[in-house]
Order: structure tokens, then sequence, then C-alpha cells
């Protein structure tokens, strides 16, 4: 059987298992087909004394936990980073002077930064319901928020 047999014969076999580990199409059409073709680049190696459907199942598992792991350093090392200017942000405003001067420039930025900001931080909303006040989804809301911490970062390192 050729190569191009296989793929036709297995490609959605293999997709339908790596949808049931990951649980997200796009991540398990991605998968399928960089196992596929590093199945093509070990071919040769395969000497088919087993099943050709559990060598790339197995190779279709191993490619997906490696992108899982992947993945699992980039959020971790992004965490770390927001982690970061939380404190930054915290320590501004546990300090009665620098609170006072973020409390300043909040007052001078535009919204929709200021109010953002003010809901998540002051009155400790998720970003889903900061969200819906602004009917838009939670996604521009963690946006908008990121953007306004990092002007006040910005403006506090910059009177330092």
């Amino acid at each position: 059987m050729d190569f191009e047999e296989i793929y036709h014969k297995y490609f959605r076999e293999v997709y339908l298992y790596i949808k049931s580990l990951s649980q997200d199409e796009t991540i398990a059409e991605e998968i399928t087909q960089e196992a596929f073709f590093k199945a093509l680049k070990a071919i040769d190696k395969f000497d088919g004394s087993k099943d050709i459907r559990a060598w790339l199942f197995t190779i279709a598992k191993n490619t997906y936990f490696s992108h899982y792991k992947r993945k699992k350093r980039l959020i971790d090392s992004n965490l770390v980073e927001e982690q970061i200017t939380e404190v930054q942000v915290v320590k501004h405003l546990m300090n009665e002077e620098d609170a006072f001067t973020v409390h300043q420039f909040l007052h001078s930025m535009v919204e929709p930064y200021k109010e953002v900001f003010s809901l998540r931080t002051f009155g400790e909303l998720p970003f889903e319901k900061i969200g819906k006040l602004f009917g838009k989804s939670a996604g521009w809301a963690r946006v908008t928020f990121y953007r306004a911490r990092k002007q006040i970062i910005e403006y506090m390192e910059e009177i330092k």
C-alpha cells in the first residue's frame, strides 16, 4: 500500500482520535496533518510487523503531547509575566502616594480603558461581566484591561 492510500484510509480515524484528546477541531486537524507528515518521513522505518494504524496513532499521540507541552510552556511564561505586572500595579496601589498618582492618571485616561480598569481592579468584576456591560466579549474586556494596565505601568515608570 502506498502512502497516499494510507493517508486516505486512516486520516479520519487519526483525526477523530486526536479530536477526542484535544476537544478542538482546529488543533486536531493540525496535529493530524503533522502526524502524517512525520509518518511520511519515517515510513521506511516502519517494518510492517505491527498494524500500521497503531503506528499512526502512536505518532499522532506523541505529536499531540509535544504540541501540548509547547503550548503549556507558552501559557506558563505568559502567566508569570502577567503576575509580575499585577504585582507592580498592586504595589503602586498599596503605597498611598502612588495610589493617588494612579487615580489621577486613571481619571485622565480615555474610555473605555478607565472604566474597564476600574471595574476589574476596584469592582473585581470578571471579564465576562465587563464585556457584557459594554456589549462586547470577555476577550475584548481582557485586552482593554491589559492595555489600560500597561498605560498605568508605563506612566508610573516614567514619573519615577
